[in-house]
């Protein structure tokens, strides 16, 4: 958000009871609450209808990262990064695969986090925990990135403070965030999802129209990128060539398996009320990757066209510049922007607190409880839940001050695609295929895992930009993974067929 024309007294007082009034939200929430249980707090009870699950849905696919990272990709990469609306529709197609089977389970079996389906269907304490390690990775660098993404956002509305915007941004987001969670759980942040949702959905949709009212269409953006392209040899709009291609297909493809099980998005499909409110949600969302992605493709666009020249991370706040142009146009032009910034800073809170929300259940459940303290009621566990989220927040808040110059949020996003998409094989195949045995799925896991890691950090000669032949390591590693897991499977359930004959046979001969 940088260049934004600088906001007066009365603009800050709105941003800040805008803010402030999340507080209350959670306030109202912790009022609704009927139990003091970890299925309360973390799962609301008896769960969401359509409207309320498909919003925190959207919000929990459409972060921080919609808007910023992705409109800086488009910047950098030009059209090829329309690859985002496919990617982001595939996270629909995998939901399809496993969504209705996992939710079942989840109602029958009091699932509240994801470890205790992995538990239930492998009855594997190591993979579980492995599972659960893996998931609580994730989630730490989604909410860093997520923190980042807020610290970005307030140093850009006060560029002449730099990085003391960023860190008081960080610090104050955090604890209004984590102070309405911890009061609220689970409803909290889905009340907070479906208001920032609702705003967004309609002030983007504004913006646009705005952007191309002032620049003037879409398609003299594009005239301006195809003779850059003629002069500088740069492929901004251009047709994608191999390489980019295989990239495309790389983001479809671990994308779409890795941001469907994300824990915070497993947590909304035991949270829908019943089958046919999570039917009803996932069917509106199959619709919302079309305008969201396109809205992020013309704003990136439009910003490559008008506002070239920044690189790097720097790219991330090119989302300012375009703002500052609605923001000067006219009265409605500033008090729009106003109103998106607000749900902008809302959204990424809210979004971060689904994974705060995440990241303690599954420490409480999967590690402390599941681990040391497995006589501990659920009033004991539901408190060491909110000092989990205290804790962890507060290094996380740390690490993203100490990392402000250091990362962009697409780099984060790739590291948490080539963790997550591991552990697609023990959700979609453990919920089809019966014989999936766990120590299987174990050991193809940690190969998976192994083999992203060196390929993504080995600073290996075959390896460029992060990706080999243009595939992202998790991409390549879910290979292996797969083959070993269905291997191993094979081979546990042949010898434990033997094993029963042979002591049948001496059975039969005693």
């Amino acid at each position: 958000m940088n260049n934004l024309a600088p906001l007066g007294t009365g603009s800050w007082l709105f941003i800040g009871c805008y803010l402030c009034s999340l507080l209350l939200i959670g306030w109202l929430a912790k009022q609704a609450r009927t139990e003091n249980t970890m299925q309360d707090f973390y799962l609301a009870g008896s769960g969401f209808g359509p409207v309320m699950l498909f919003m925190t849905l959207f919000a929990t696919q459409y972060s921080g990262n919609t808007f910023f990272a992705f409109t800086g990709a488009t910047y950098r990469i030009g059209y090829s990064w329309i690859v985002c609306l496919h990617f982001m529709t595939a996270i629909i197609v995998v939901y399809l695969l496993f969504a209705e089977r996992l939710h079942i389970l989840a109602k029958q079996r009091n699932y509240l986090t994801p470890g205790d389906f992995v538990q239930d269907r492998y009855q594997n304490k190591a993979l579980t925990i492995i599972v659960a390690i893996v998931m609580i990775a994730v989630l730490c660098n989604f909410l860093l990135a997520q923190l980042m993404a807020m610290g970005r956002a307030m140093e850009g509305l006060n560029p002449n403070n730099g990085a003391a915007a960023y860190n008081i941004g960080v610090v104050i987001l955090a604890l209004i965030m984590v102070v309405y969670g911890t009061l609220g759980g689970m409803r909290a942040v889905v009340w907070t999802d479906a208001l920032q949702g609702a705003i967004l959905i309609v002030g983007f949709a504004l913006l646009v129209v705005s952007l191309l009212d002032l620049f003037g269409p879409i398609g003299k953006a594009t005239q301006i990128l195809m003779e850059r392209d003629k002069v500088s040899g740069t492929r901004f709009a251009s047709v994608p060539n191999a390489a980019q291609c295989r990239e495309w297909l790389s983001y479809i493809i671990g994308v779409g398996f890795a941001f469907a099980f994300y824990p915070q998005a497993i947590q909304r499909i035991y949270a829908a009320r019943n089958t046919v409110t999570l039917k009803r949600s996932l069917l509106v969302m199959s619709f919302m990757p079309l305008p969201t992605m396109v809205i992020v493709v013309v704003t990136g666009v439009i910003a490559l066209a008008y506002f070239p020249g920044l690189e790097g991370a720097s790219a991330d706040q090119i989302f300012g510049s375009l703002l500052r142009e609605v923001q000067m146009s006219s009265i409605f032009g500033y008090g729009l922007v106003l109103v998106i910034l607000s749900a902008v800073l809302a959204a990424m809170m809210s979004t971060a607190d689904s994974a705060l929300l995440s990241l303690s259940s599954m420490l409480t459940k999967d590690i402390f409880a599941r681990c040391f303290y497995t006589l501990a009621s659920q009033e004991q566990l539901t408190l060491v839940g909110k000092v989990f989220s205290w804790t962890m927040l507060l290094l996380l808040v740390l690490l993203a001050i100490a990392l402000r110059e250091e990362a962009s949020l697409v780099q984060l996003l790739d590291r948490k695609l080539d963790l997550l998409i591991q552990i697609a094989p023990v959700f979609i195949l453990g919920l089809r295929w019966r014989s999936l045995n766990g120590s299987a799925a174990a050991i193809g896991l940690l190969t998976g895992i192994g083999i992203a890691l060196i390929l993504a950090y080995g600073d290996l000669t075959f390896v460029h930009n992060g990706k080999l032949f243009n595939f992202h390591p998790g991409v390549v590693a879910v290979i292996p993974n797969l083959t070993i897991t269905i291997l191993l499977s094979l081979w546990f359930n042949r010898r434990l067929i033997v094993n029963k004959n042979v002591q049948k046979s001496s059975s039969i001969n005693t």
